[in-house]
C-alpha cells in the first residue's frame, strides 16, 4: 500500500520523470496553455506552481533557482518579466486543469492545463432572465394568447371598413347603369306615344271624308 507516498511515477524512471516535468513546465510558461493527459496535468500543477511563486520576487537568487529547474533562459525571462507581475496579488492557484474526455487511440483521459491570469475571460451575459414558476402557466392557456388593445382593435376596424365601403360603391355604379338605361327607354316610349296618337288622328280625318262623300252622292 502506498500510504503517504506523494506523486505519480507515470511509468517512468526518476530522471525520465524529471525531464518530462521540465519540458511540460517550459511549454506551459511559453504558451500559457497546453493539452496532455490528466495524470501529467495534475502532476505538472504540483511541479510548476512553486516555480511561479518564486517569480513574484525578482532577484538574482530566485532566477538562478528557477533556471536550475527549467534550464531555459527564454522561459525564465518571461516568467519573471510578465507572469510574475500578473500573479503578484494572487495567493496560489495559478493554474487550472480542465478535463477533455478520452483520447481516441488508447482511451486515455485527456486534460488541458492553463494559466488562470492569461485565460480568465468570462462570456458576456446578454441579460438576466426572469424567474418563472410552474404554477404560473397551469390552467391558464387563454392568457397566453396575445390580447388586442384598443388601438389595435381600432386599426383592425379601419382596415376592414374601407373594404365594405368600396364594395357597395361598385355595386351602386353597376346598378345605376341599368336604371339610366330604363329611364332612357321610358323617355323614348313617351316620345313615341304622341306620334302614335297623332297618326291615329290623321287616320280618322282621312276616314271622315270618305264617309261624307257617300252622303253627298245620295243627296
Amino acid at each position: 500500500m502506498r500510504h503517504l507516498v506523494k506523486g505519480r511515477k507515470l511509468g517512468r524512471t526518476t530522471s525520465h520523470r524529471k525531464a518530462t516535468m521540465k519540458a511540460l513546465a517550459v511549454a506551459l510558461i511559453q504558451h500559457e496553455r497546453i493539452t496532455t493527459t490528466l495524470a501529467k496535468a495534475k502532476e505538472l500543477r504540483l511541479h510548476v506552481e512553486p516555480i511561479i511563486t518564486r517569480s513574484k520576487k525578482d532577484s538574482m537568487h530566485n532566477r538562478r533557482l528557477v533556471f536550475s529547474v527549467l534550464r531555459d533562459k527564454a522561459a525564465v525571462g518571461k516568467l519573471f518579466d510578465e507572469i510574475g507581475e500578473l500573479v503578484a496579488d494572487r495567493p496560489g492557484g495559478y493554474t487550472r486543469v480542465i478535463k477533455l474526455g478520452k483520447r481516441a487511440g488508447d482511451n486515455a483521459d485527456m486534460a488541458m492545463i492553463e494559466l488562470v491570469d492569461y485565460n480568465d475571460e468570462q462570456p458576456e451575459t446578454k441579460g438576466k432572465k426572469k424567474k418563472r414558476t410552474r404554477r404560473a402557466g397551469r390552467g391558464k392557456p387563454a392568457e397566453t394568447a396575445p390580447k388586442q388593445t384598443e388601438s389595435t382593435k381600432g386599426e383592425s376596424k379601419e382596415q376592414t371598413e374601407p373594404k365594405k365601403k368600396t364594395e357597395p360603391k361598385a355595386q351602386s355604379k353597376s346598378e345605376e347603369a341599368p336604371k339610366a338605361e330604363k329611364a332612357e327607354t321610358k323617355t323614348e316610349t313617351s316620345e313615341t306615344q304622341p306620334e302614335s296618337s297623332e297618326t291615329k288622328g290623321e287616320s280618322k280625318e282621312a276616314e271622315a271624308p270618305k264617309e261624307d262623300n257617300p252622303s253627298e252622292e245620295k243627296k
